[in-house]
């Protein structure tokens, strides 16, 4: 009788998986750092501890490029150790007072009128001020969701906690900014 052959052969795969693709500082780590940064001024409130955040989260990828091989997402991980090094400071200095100043908007053709400009700026950093005051979770959730663009499993790869948990967290921070919003717009408070 004719053997078969198999389908599968352990041997053809195991060098596939030997061989792992090198992390590249350009192509893999480079293109995080705006992403990085932004997180670390969320968290920190200071455009200074931002930098440094960045940088040392980039250091410490570069440094642990041996072991990223194996790290399915490696934006997930960075960004994880950008939060974790972003708590670590503000538990050290315990400060959180500064406030994040808003960020001009780029001017096109259909530019806004200039009472319309201040009054964009305005609603920017009434939400900015609102964002400033959420809990360091909801911040966070709301900055790798909505600004970062980052998948849900992304974002609660790199909170390290479940997709579910990750949602709710979400869902109640948009709430919360939604509620603050409407009472300083209907109140002024």
């Amino acid at each position: 009788m004719r053997k078969r052959p198999a389908l599968f052969h352990w041997a053809a795969w195991q060098p596939e998986r030997v061989r792992m693709r090198k992390i590249d500082f350009r192509q893999d780590l480079l293109p995080l750092k705006d992403k990085i940064y932004r997180l670390g001024l969320r968290l920190t409130l200071n455009p200074q501890e931002a930098e440094d955040l960045t940088q040392d989260t980039l250091l410490r990828a570069w440094d642990k490029r041996g072991d990223l091989t194996e790290v399915d997402n490696v934006e997930a991980w960075c960004i994880t150790v950008c939060r974790n090094l972003a708590l670590d400071r503000i538990a050290r200095k315990e400060s959180g007072s500064l406030s994040v100043e808003a960020e001009g908007t780029d001017v096109f053709d259909n530019a806004p009128l200039p009472d319309e400009r201040m009054e964009q700026d305005e609603r920017l950093q009434s939400v900015g001020r609102i964002f400033d005051t959420l809990p360091e979770r909801m911040r966070t959730a709301l900055q790798l969701r909505d600004i970062e663009g980052m998948s849900y499993r992304e974002a609660a790869e790199a909170m390290q906690m479940s997709e579910d948990l990750f949602r709710v967290t979400l869902h109640r921070a948009r709430k919360a900014v939604k509620t603050q919003y409407e009472k300083l717009e209907n109140y002024g408070l």
